[in-house]
């Protein structure tokens, strides 16, 4: 069974982790600095980030951990924080995990983006757009952030653009994006025969009453134990939901274009494997299309 103790020692990596300073993001800065490697913790708040960085040090006092501003809601800065990242020491993992879970009304991004799309799919497109030629040449593990709620969305026109919003459906079109992102891009770089590498990972169903609490971090969420009890069975703290992110960032079994998320029921929780996506989530034609509407609205080309 693969868990974080199964950590190679990761010294000399570095890691850089969008949204590292709160839930399965913390988590999977925290496991990775506590095998050595250097976290460069991606976040809007600096002073989130400060202080999920003195959450890691209290647990690993020589954890090598800094700080990157990055907010994916604004393209300035998504461009700003990939010139100063291309500019560092090779990335061995970038994991893109940040982004909006849920909006109850429309909300846009500072570029006019609807929030969920603009976050989740076409800021962490733009950044690895910018950075892939340093990517490329790092051979860096790219790790994508699914979920299981890719089954019940379709990439089309009007699901990425809607006429009428409904938040859980913006959600589950934007995960359906980043996952085809995270394929088609696997796909081309094999074409290409580059040495980087594009996985994707989800958390099952990973609950903040089920977290281990950590101090100054939004981890742990209060509830009744009646109810912790109820939905434990079928679903896991987000320090687990963070195992399939990490393992995919290091395990170098897993291969390119991989699946990774618990192996239990619905892949709802379980230690992390190679799971199965829904066929839809890898068609090509549709990912393509996606990739060129991304490039479209960004203004920033993927050329692998």
């Amino acid at each position: 069974m693969w868990k974080p103790s199964d950590l190679p020692r990761l010294t000399g990596r570095r890691v850089l982790v969008t949204g590292g300073n709160a839930g399965l993001g913390y988590f999977a800065s925290e496991q990775l600095a506590g095998a050595g490697a250097s976290v460069v913790m991606a976040s809007r708040s600096e002073d989130k980030a400060r202080r999920a960085i003195d959450a890691i040090r209290s647990r690993f006092p020589r954890a090598d951990v800094t700080f990157q501003a990055l907010d994916l809601a604004d393209l300035r800065s998504v461009r700003a924080a990939a010139d100063t990242v291309a500019a560092g020491p090779p990335l061995a993992a970038l994991v893109a995990n940040a982004g909006v879970v849920g909006a109850a009304r429309r909300r846009t991004t500072a570029d006019g983006f609807e929030l969920q799309f603009g976050t989740n799919h076409l800021g962490h497109y733009a950044l690895v757009a910018l950075l892939l030629p340093t990517l490329s040449a790092a051979s860096t593990r790219i790790v994508h952030l699914g979920s299981i709620s890719h089954r019940w969305a379709h990439l089309t026109p009007s699901s990425l653009q809607p006429a009428t919003y409904r938040n859980a459906r913006a959600y589950a079109t934007s995960k359906l994006a980043v996952m085809a992102f995270g394929f088609e891009l696997a796909r081309r770089l094999d074409l290409s025969r580059s040495t980087a590498t594009s996985v994707v990972a989800h958390p099952g169903f990973a609950l903040g009453m089920l977290t281990p609490p950590r101090p100054g971090v939004a981890a742990h969420e209060d509830a009744p134990l009646w109810r912790q009890r109820i939905l434990q069975p079928v679903a896991q703290g987000k320090d687990e939901g963070a195992w399939p992110l990490v393992r995919a960032a290091v395990d170098t079994t897993i291969p390119n274009g991989a699946y990774c998320g618990p192996d239990g029921w619905f892949q709802l929780r379980g230690r992390p494997a190679v799971v199965e996506a829904k066929p839809h989530a890898r068609e090509s034609n549709a990912a393509s299309r996606l990739l060129d509407l991304s490039a479209e609205l960004t203004g920033i080309a993927l050329r692998v």
